[in-house]
């Protein structure tokens, strides 16, 4: 059996206010082409399909079509819901939509209870482990004196586990996939990713999925292998600018008769790259070095010693899809490293106006300015005189 590894779609994100849903449908399309170019017989999404747990009426309808387009290629489906979905609304019909090969394993109570699909080989049991926020995870699992993630998911797992046994002692050929959204040990986070830290601790360790053939795992963004039998696929497309440098891809994972035979990576389509671009105004807006980067989404820091007026707004005439800007200034932080106690020590409400705009943009103001200060801090005073 060959499956397919995804995660973390995310349909609906914004990517610093720009509409991510065309490169959105654009990549995910590009899943059902996947699907039936290498003759895949089940996609697995191991959660947050949404970026919201209400999602948009535009993001529900790409979700719809990516869903259709992978089902028609000739692929059945197995999701779980992450920690953005709201796992009641995805799961919503599960019963009317596994009937037609989408199979949306969202009920805490039936986690042990997988999808079971046949090769020449016998039964592959997919489990999907909806997202276990630990506090309602531990009572609805029954497990009160269990404690973060490690706690819920150990329970979740040793009923996975049981129902597995059972399963093999009837049939020894077996096979299993765990679908988990979580923080494993040894996984690397981006800036993209909303923390699911419960008391500080929000890692698990891979031990905790032991005894299963293939865990496919979500949350994290960078696609990685943790051991052969567990991977993150991440997300399909850059969702910040940390993610620059992965290269987004999934995973195919053929099953045999002994169990895992072979994973290989398969890299996604790029709809538009992300660019990184560091230097003054001027020579950004001039250098012909920066003509690459025109149509990529664009994080610009400028090292002007002044902070450049509306240079947003002129960056866009050159790179219209500059989404991102910082200002530090090339000779270090603008401004001494004080407390507030000590920055405002002996000073009148003059010179702190003064030295607000100096820290502000990295210039002390013009004389003309500094006038204009004085007159705006008069006429307050004679507004609170009455």
């Amino acid at each position: 059996m060959r499956v397919l590894h995804t995660s973390d779609w995310h349909i609906g994100r914004m990517f610093h206010g720009a509409d991510l849903l065309a490169e959105q449908e654009s990549v995910l399309g590009h899943l059902a082409d996947v699907v039936a170019d290498e003759r895949v017989d089940v996609v697995v999404v191991a959660g947050d399909v949404y970026d919201r747990a209400v999602p948009s009426g535009e993001a529900v309808r790409v979700a719809a079509r990516t869903l259709a387009r992978i089902r028609e290629a000739g692929a059945e489906l197995v999701i779980t819901p992450g920690n953005h979905d709201s796992a009641p609304r995805l799961g919503a019909f599960a019963e009317f939509a596994a009937a037609g090969g989408l199979h949306l394993c969202t009920r805490l109570a039936r986690l042990h209870e997988p999808v079971v699909r046949n090769d020449e080989h016998g039964p592959v049991a997919f489990y999907g482990l909806p997202y276990l926020e630990p506090e309602p995870a531990r009572h609805a699992l029954d497990v009160r004196d269990s404690r973060g993630h490690v706690g819920v998911l150990t329970e979740a797992m040793r009923r996975v586990r049981t129902d597995l046994e059972r399963r093999r002692q009837a049939e020894p050929t077996t096979r299993s996939v765990v679908l988990a959204h979580a923080f494993v040990t040894g996984g690397a986070g981006c800036d993209s990713e909303r923390t699911i830290a419960i008391g500080g601790v929000e890692q698990v360790p891979g031990s905790v999925f032991d005894d299963v053939d293939y865990v496919a795992l979500g949350h994290l963004h960078g696609p990685q292998r943790l051991t052969d039998r567990l991977r993150y696929s991440g997300s399909p497309l850059a969702y910040s600018f940390s993610e620059a440098r992965q290269h987004k891809s999934v995973w195919l994972v053929d099953l045999d008769s002994c169990g895992l035979a072979d994973v290989r990576r398969h890299e996604l389509p790029v709809p538009r790259k992300l660019g990184l671009l560091n230097g003054r105004l001027e020579d950004l807006l001039a250098d012909p070095r920066h003509e690459d980067v025109v149509d990529h989404y664009v994080s610009v820091t400028l090292t002007d010693r002044v902070r450049p007026m509306d240079a947003l707004r002129r960056l866009r005439e050159r790179f219209p899809y500059a989404v991102h800007l910082e200002w530090q200034p090339e000779d270090g932080p603008v401004g001494d490293a004080l407390r507030y106690t000590e920055a405002v020590r002996g000073r009148d409400d003059h010179d702190l106006a003064c030295c607000f705009v100096d820290d502000c943009r990295g210039a002390q103001p013009s004389d003309s300015e500094r006038a204009l200060l004085a007159t705006a801090l008069e006429s307050t005073r004679e507004a609170e005189l009455g």
